[in-house]
């Protein structure tokens, strides 16, 4: 009997929708995440030494525009492009200041500010950032990716190098705000498409007598 009844600890189902009561599922958890950079910095090889130092990221935040048809008694609401917002991603700047190397690496790259020198084209900087979701397993228990989030076409847009304060027993960060070109969701890395990059096919609803509608 108590077993039966932590089935209730959810919202009912409504009827025809299978089983009226369903356990809780088990939600994702923000703290369980990994984060590993491509081609950040110089090198070229997976930037490890911040996936160890990582403090926080942001999962896609991803906006679209719009607009309005004005018609005979009203409106209709249309779909514009759409645009994704910067990630924002914290990193702890290490004793041996091996990150703050790296990161140095990754701004030269955008920009020599020695030198006051460019980058020849954007693929000279632009890096790879994988966000995933993770189970909690850790060990001898493998992680499982539950997710995972592939930002594309990434470089730093803005940096900020947190301070000294005599008051705070914070560690150092760099905090760093990252604009991309794309996101795609997988269900591993390098695995199946799920979510956001999902091949449904093109969706179009046909009016035989109007031609492709609004609404």
């Amino acid at each position: 009997m108590p077993i039966a009844s932590l089935n209730r600890f959810t919202v009912p189902l409504p009827a025809g929708a299978g089983a009226t009561t369903q356990g809780l599922l088990m939600p994702k958890l923000q703290y369980r995440f990994r984060v590993t950079l491509d081609q950040f910095g110089v090198g070229g090889k997976q930037s490890t030494e911040l996936t160890k130092q990582v403090m926080s990221v942001s999962r896609p935040e991803i906006i679209f525009d719009d607009f309005t048809l004005d018609v005979y008694n009203s409106r209709i609401k249309m779909l514009g492009k759409h645009k994704i917002s910067d990630v924002k991603f914290k990193v702890r700047d290490d004793a041996s200041g091996v990150v703050a190397k790296k990161v140095g690496e990754q701004m030269q790259k955008q920009y020599d500010f020695f030198e006051q020198s460019g980058a020849a084209s954007a693929v000279d900087y632009k890096f790879r950032m994988r966000v995933e979701i993770l189970d909690g397993g850790n060990g001898a228990y493998e992680p499982v990716t539950l997710e995972s989030f592939e930002y594309l076409g990434c470089f730093v847009k803005q940096i900020t190098y947190a301070g000294g304060d005599y008051t705070k027993n914070d560690p150092l960060d760099i905090d760093m705000s990252i604009s991309v070109d794309n996101v795609i969701q997988l269900e591993a890395p390098g695995g199946t498409a799920s979510g956001i990059g999902l091949d449904i096919g093109r969706v179009v609803r046909e009016n035989k007598n109007q031609g492709l509608a609004t609404g």
